[in-house]
């Protein structure tokens, strides 16, 4: 099954896509973590996206379609995969279908200033990549998992996820209406805690 999980900033896709992953075992791929990882080694490409995402603006579309191409062109794709965070955009969505057919998508809706909470408050280990919000921290500044400082991505910073916040309502909610026509579009309520909107995915994935 492929399948693509839509949503703004913070809505939960990484984390829901990874229990769904689990649940089908299939490969979920995420164009911010072959970004991040591409900016930490900082390849041509990752220094590149580095300054878009700085900005809280998207990456060009030429740099993730040949990263998504490449990646879905993997063995551990054949039996399905889910896309988080690809496409963002019509035109992205367009160059997708040249070369995959997706079976399902998954938008996750949750209002803005829950989404400004939840991200202004996460915090992540750069070594691990394990992710925190503050709120169940009790001032712990250190990853429970490997010992090293925890830190706020700029791209988590109230004033940038606002920004985010435009940017995906002016380019990535028309995707909702593209794949709406396309009869894929299954919607999510992704405010109503991390067991009930699993469920609510599982169930509309038929799974």
């Amino acid at each position: 099954m492929n399948i693509i999980f839509l949503g703004p900033p913070g809505a939960g896709k990484g984390t829901q896509a990874q229990r769904i992953c689990d649940a089908l075992k299939i490969p979920q791929i995420s164009t911010g973590d072959i970004l991040r990882r591409a900016m930490k080694e900082g390849t041509e490409t990752g220094l590149k996206a580095k300054s878009y995402i700085d900005a809280g603006q998207l990456v060009p579309d030429d740099v993730i379609i040949d990263i998504v191409k490449e990646r879905l062109q993997m063995d551990d794709c054949k039996g399905g995969y889910i896309l988080d965070g690809f496409p963002r955009t019509v035109p992205q969505a367009e160059a997708l279908d040249t070369f995959a057919t997706i079976d399902s998508v998954i938008e996750l809706d949750v209002a803005d200033q829950v989404l400004v909470d939840r991200l202004s408050g996460r915090r992540v280990c750069l070594k691990c990549g394990a992710t925190y919000h503050v709120s169940m921290l009790n001032g712990e500044t250190r990853c429970a998992k490997c010992g090293e400082e925890l830190v706020q991505r700029n791209d988590d910073k109230a004033e940038t996820v606002l920004n985010r916040l435009e940017v995906y309502h002016a380019q990535t909610a028309p995707l909702i209406g593209y794949y709406e026509k396309k009869g894929l579009l299954r919607k999510v309520d992704g405010a109503q805690g991390l067991e009930n909107t699993y469920a609510a995915i599982m169930k509309e994935l038929g799974a």
